[in-house]
């Protein structure tokens, strides 16, 4: 089995034994539910509150996690707890709790717990190296869309071109990203990316190739997406 499938395992089973808490998943892991899986090397979840941690905590320490003190390669900021694992070749695997709140650490935005909850619902779960599934409580489609527009990173962007052809909703996406941040300055943001010179190759090395007419679907996606 090689690095990608161990550590695909690895998080298909912790999330397996995390079934039964009171969890959302968003992040890459959610993006998986929507699109072509791509591979992510942690897996991110959201609480209500503290009180659901300490289960999640304990199954964790049992699948030989340890929780990591300190670090600043996180996206979020606020309220949230790393636990990592080291699997074969010394290689990591982590598991990100974000308690009460997401906070994106680049445009310091704040998502709700609450709004993520409203905004979720059961999902499958599907991987990428290796032939699982999992049935778990998800972000929908349009809110993760809705995050990962303002969070606006590299990666954030290919898995917003990815999708945002299926897209329930335009016009509250672009209320709900309106009503935290510059709509304009996002979107305009995306277009410059998905049309520069080196999008393609980036996307086809997450994602894997797909056809040309595909590929131009998805841009015009973003395109009306700015033209709301």
């Amino acid at each position: 089995m090689n690095l990608f499938s161990l550590r695909e395992e690895e998080i298909f089973k912790t999330l397996k034994d995390l079934r039964d808490c009171n969890l959302v998943i968003i992040g890459g892991y959610a993006v998986n539910a929507y699109t072509l899986p791509r591979f992510s090397v942690d897996c991110d979840i959201v609480l209500k509150d503290a009180k659901e941690l300490r289960k999640i905590d304990k199954i964790l320490l049992s699948r030989g996690y340890k929780p990591k003190v300190a670090f600043e390669d996180a996206p979020y900021s606020g309220s949230f707890s790393r636990y990592e694992k080291k699997l074969e070749n010394e290689f990591m695997v982590s598991m990100d709790i974000l308690i009460q709140s997401v906070v994106d650490r680049m445009t310091a935005v704040c998502f709700s717990a609450a709004w993520i909850f409203q905004n979720s619902e059961r999902k499958t779960l599907r991987g990428k190296t290796i032939g699982e599934e999992l049935k778990l409580k998800i972000i929908n489609l349009d809110a993760l869309i809705v995050m990962k527009t303002i969070s606006c990173r590299s990666t954030d962007i290919r898995d917003v071109f990815m999708m945002l052809p299926q897209a329930k909703n335009e016009e509250w996406i672009k209320a709900e990203i309106s009503q935290r941040y510059n709509f304009q300055e996002r979107v305009s943001k995306l277009m410059e990316k998905v049309h520069s010179a080196q999008f393609k190759d980036g996307l086809f090395g997450v994602y894997g190739k797909f056809d040309q007419k595909v590929f131009e679907k998805h841009q015009k996606a973003v395109a009306s997406l700015q033209n709301r």
